[in-house]
């Protein structure tokens, strides 16, 4: 299938979880949110890497993948909020806290949090692949993945950190939300351990890579070309790759780091039937001059 008709597919099924409503305003608030655009880049990577692996998405499969976006565009709320990185714009347009409330933002998040379990138990997949799922989702998002990660950032502002402590951070923020579609497309195509070791390696280099971006973008990209506000970590004396290992050193690291992604996807097609050159595009894309 066509990066579009996939694209398609997938927007149809984000709205179609949310057809009905039982507080009109709160689903107004979601939608706001979920359909402000973007790449979509997580469930992306998780649909290309199952046709990849040998077989067509599912409805179940698009399913698995709204999920994941669900719960980014929650953290997106949260994360703009007045208590967090406090910031106007997201996407090129008005934060969900300044078109409607924060309260309503808060709970939009939530929603986004809480929705996407309900979802995947009514995925058409086996039992065990559904737990296996909620189990790798809950851990790449909340007290033991994304939010820590959240809150050691917060608590990183205006410290001195070290690049271990830095990591730590982002592995947590970035990473295993990032790691997850890697995993996830092992799990629903029925991989072996060691295929799925390799993904999850793969996925982790990447959450790497994506920050190490963010953060260089930060420092040299323009509101325009952001969607939000720039050199806002700069402001609010955070700790970067940047400012840790200066900007030339921080885009080798970046270089580098995509290029170890890149081969542990070749040590997955030594293990299996894998064709990752589709792949290989979106994450090569990630690459400052991709």
């Amino acid at each position: 299938m066509i990066a579009t008709e996939r694209m398609a597919q997938l927007e149809a099924t984000l709205a179609g979880f949310y057809q009905q409503a039982v507080a009109n305003r709160l689903n107004e608030a979601v939608l706001y949110s979920l359909q402000a655009g973007g790449k979509r880049i997580r469930p992306m990577i998780f649909l290309q890497l199952i046709e990849d692996l040998g077989r067509q998405a599912t409805e179940a499969d698009y399913q698995v993948a709204a999920c994941l976006e669900l719960i980014h565009t929650g953290s997106l709320i949260h994360d703009d909020l007045p208590a967090m990185d406090d910031d106007d714009y997201r996407r090129g347009r008005l934060t969900n806290h300044k078109v409607f409330d924060e309260a309503t933002a808060i709970l939009a998040g939530d929603g986004l949090f809480l929705d996407p379990f309900g979802f995947l138990a009514q995925a058409d997949l086996p039992a065990q692949t559904i737990v296996e799922l909620v189990r790798e989702l809950s851990q790449a998002s909340g007290t033991f993945g994304m939010v820590a990660g959240q809150i050691l950032d917060m608590a990183g502002e205006k410290q001195k950190l070290d690049v271990e402590q830095l990591r730590v951070i982002h592995a947590n923020k970035t990473g295993k939300l990032l790691t997850f579609p890697f995993v996830a497309a092992g799990l629903v195509t029925d991989q072996s351990e060691a295929v799925i070791a390799h993904l999850r390696e793969a996925g982790r280099l990447v959450g790497l890579a994506f920050q190490v971006r963010d953060d260089i973008l930060d420092v040299t990209a323009s509101f325009e070309e952001l969607g939000k506000t720039p050199q806002k970590d700069l402001r609010a004396d955070k700790s970067t790759y940047p400012a840790l290992m200066g900007l030339e050193a921080s885009r080798i690291f970046l270089e580098e780091t995509l290029s170890q992604a890149l081969e542990e996807l070749e040590k997955v097609a030594e293990l299996t039937a894998f064709s990752p050159e589709k792949i290989k595009k979106i994450i090569e894309s990630l690459r400052l001059d991709g």
